[in-house]
């Protein structure tokens, strides 16, 4: 569960802040009664929200056809400015 802290408390205390979350503790940083940032312990495995888009993304490409591809383009082809 993640603990609230406002903005102002978040600037005092940032170096006990990051120490609680090295142990795993997340925090929700409010300011004004918004939440604007969260402090979350930073993870090796990747974002589950991030690789599903990504693989949903990948997915699709592989199962789309190409619409008037060709094997080769020109270099100006490539670079022509499209109005």
């Amino acid at each position: 569960m993640e603990k609230s802290v406002s903005a102002a408390n978040a600037n005092r205390n940032f170096s006990k802040l990051l120490r609680g979350v090295r142990k795993g503790r997340s925090y929700l940083v409010t300011s004004r009664g918004e939440r604007v940032a969260k402090l979350v312990p930073a993870s090796e495995k990747k974002d589950g929200l991030r690789e599903g888009a990504f693989d949903s993304l990948m997915a699709r490409l592989k199962a789309t056809k190409p619409v008037n591809a060709r094997k080769h383009w020109t270099r100006d082809e490539l670079c022509e400015d499209r109005e």
